[in-house]
């Protein structure tokens, strides 16, 4: 089994679930997360015993988004350059490596189902966009908030969701930052089913993950 620090990887038989687990930073994304999912999505691929895997988060929320520290190391690396263009192309860079995270679990060779409870919020709404199915506990807010923090949704969601929920419904939440429910989740075409616990989320999800393996 791959070591990672900031993911833990659970394998039942022919589903493999993959644990956001930072749950004292409610799953902020970090570099060191970031790291994790890819090389977790390289270790998922070369398993051929592997039909499905689970996204969903450890402790009391999904994701919080990017970790402040990481938008202020990109922000640092932004200005450390004495050339504007060049400031620039270093961010640019920065981004990339960060998109490759997301792409990572969008190409992986089997279905990926996100689990969604408490909070899904800027770069976790870029997690389940990547993601082949996406379901929801009562108790999920989401909400595009980068827009909020003077960014752009520059990880996926922009590119991803304008082809799961359309580009005017796409359009209003990035420019509001709108916090949403999973009831509204679920009338956009964001999540497929909302339910009313995170017990009978899980263990649904479960029961989908077994039945798709």
């Amino acid at each position: 089994m791959i070591d990672l620090k900031a993911l833990k990887i659970d394998v039942d038989g022919a589903v493999v679930w993959l644990r956001l687990n930072r749950p004292q930073r409610a799953n902020a994304l970090d570099r060191g997360l970031f790291r994790d999912l890819v090389r977790a999505c390289e270790w998922v691929d070369a398993q051929p015993q592997l039909r499905v895997a689970v996204l969903v988060g450890e402790g009391k929320h999904f994701c919080a988004g990017a970790d402040i520290a990481l938008l202020e190391d990109l922000r640092r690396i932004g200005s450390s350059h004495g050339c504007a263009a060049e400031a620039r192309d270093a961010v640019r860079r920065e981004i990339r490596v960060l998109q490759s995270a997301l792409t990572a679990i969008e190409q992986l060779r089997i279905p990926v189902i996100a689990a969604v409870h408490g909070a899904c919020i800027g770069a976790g709404v870029d997690l389940i966009a990547a993601c082949d199915l996406r379901y929801a506990a009562a108790d999920a807010r989401f909400c595009i908030k980068e827009v909020d923090m003077a960014i752009v949704a520059d990880v996926g969601t922009l590119q991803r969701l304008r082809h799961v929920i359309g580009l005017p419904t796409l359009g209003e939440l990035a420019y509001t930052a709108e916090t949403f429910s999973a009831t509204r989740a679920h009338e956009i075409g964001l999540i497929a089913s909302p339910y009313e616990s995170r017990e009978t989320l899980f263990a649904e999800v479960e029961n989908l993950a077994r039945r798709i393996a």
